[in-house]
């Protein structure tokens, strides 16, 4: 998604001198992926503090800051999906390691360097160049799903991800958490690791569905949405596995499924049942490959968004739909509850055969369960980024307070 928020910088010299790492937003623009939630998040900290800070691309310990000028090019085009960019992404990269444009020791000297996306941190030695001359990392974590369930995770994910947090807790000045929820695991982690956490925040997150004028709607039938990579870990076969038996069972009333995301790692299943069953052909809706303004409409006319996943470290689309007036089925994850209260109908993951009921009845013009839940709707106040970098900002006042 691209950013559609402007947010107030504090005039303060504790804020000053801010560098972002960017890395992972350029990899993953070179390699024409399209922004998962951790992507939205590191561009919502570009919105914010662009106008004063540098880019810094890393590739193991050495980092190199870009000029304010070139820095400025790649936050707009990052942040602007219409814009060129393979060849101002890579002419930065052949410009940051070829040293022409590092920083002035006095320029990097009390700096906060942001890394918003994880990657890097798999390197125990990560921005080693920078800290050594006086630059004092802020690390967001957003999940330890590796760690607390590897079985979802790529294999040798694990044991990166294990590096990533010890060296997040060894060279941070601060951590940010998305949740108490990922604070809470990554303490536990701490404990194990008889790691001493640094100084952190809880500083929710917000979502990101833009203010668009919204389309008519798409599919006449109702229809439900399911946003997100499609991974084990998000569970789509079960809800495939389920969409069948409504098929089945409902005949032409069976309502359809939109499935907006991307194909991940190994979703052979899944693609098995999207492609090769015949039941659900005509009732499951696969898009790939969405616009703000599509998924806005797909979203604001659905009967509820649907989120079965096993684990989330936050789950912004639970936030979005709600704040949109949208009801919303999800997991029965302590995450969910925390950002989301009562609001929700919760289910088990695993429980396919509540899945299909509630489904099936939110499916009825005439649903009590839904109209329960847009009643409860109505006291979901969402977070904002404002109030999420408000708390970063004086989180940043605060360790420099304590670093004087």
């Amino acid at each position: 998604m691209t950013i559609g928020h402007h947010h107030k910088i504090p005039k303060k010299s504790a804020l000053s001198k801010i560098l972002i790492d960017i890395t992972r937003l350029v990899y993953r623009r070179l390699k024409g992926k399209l922004p998962t939630g951790i992507d939205r998040v590191s561009l919502e900290y570009i919105a914010h503090y662009a106008p004063q800070s540098r880019a810094v691309l890393s590739l193991g310990p050495f980092n190199a800051a870009l000029s304010k000028q070139d820095s400025a090019k790649l936050f707009a085009a990052l942040s602007d999906r219409t814009l060129p960019f393979t060849a101002l992404g890579l002419g930065a990269i052949v410009k940051a390691f070829l040293w022409r444009w590092v920083m002035r020791d006095a320029d990097i000297r009390g700096s906060y360097f942001f890394n918003t996306g994880h990657m890097g941190l798999e390197d125990k030695n990560y921005a080693w160049s920078l800290r050594r001359r006086g630059a004092r990392p802020i690390v967001v974590i957003h999940d330890l799903i590796p760690v607390t369930h590897p079985e979802y995770c790529r294999p040798g994910e694990r044991e990166r991800h294990v590096t990533r947090m010890r060296c997040a807790i060894n060279i941070s000045a601060g951590i940010v958490a998305n949740s108490q929820h990922t604070l809470n695991v990554l303490e536990d982690f701490g404990r194990r690791h008889r790691m001493p956490l640094p100084p952190c925040l809880v500083a929710l997150l917000a979502g990101g569905i833009p203010e668009h004028a919204l389309d008519a709607r798409p599919i006449t039938a109702p229809y439900f949405v399911i946003l997100g990579t499609i991974e084990p870990r998000k569970n789509h076969w079960m809800l495939l596995q389920i969409w069948r038996r409504l098929v089945e069972t409902m005949g032409k009333s069976a309502p359809k499924l939109v499935v907006i995301g991307q194909r991940g790692w190994e979703c052979e299943n899944v693609v098995d049942l999207l492609e090769r069953t015949t039941q659900l052909k005509q009732s499951v809706i696969e898009l790939p490959s969405c616009s703000d303004q599509q998924l806005a409409t797909y979203l604001h006319h659905a009967q509820a968004l649907l989120f079965p996943s096993f684990a989330e470290g936050y789950g912004m689309p639970v936030t979005e739909a709600l704040s949109i007036g949208v009801p919303v089925i999800a997991s029965d994850l302590a995450v969910f509850r925390e950002i989301a209260g009562d609001v929700p109908d919760y289910i088990e993951p695993l429980d396919g055969k509540r899945w299909q009921d509630v489904i099936a009845a939110y499916t009825s013009p005439q649903s009590t369960a839904r109209a329960a839940q847009l009643h409860r709707i109505n006291t979901f106040r969402p977070s904002t980024w404002e109030q999420h970098f408000l708390a970063v900002d004086q989180f940043l006042l605060r360790l420099e307070q304590g670093h004087r």
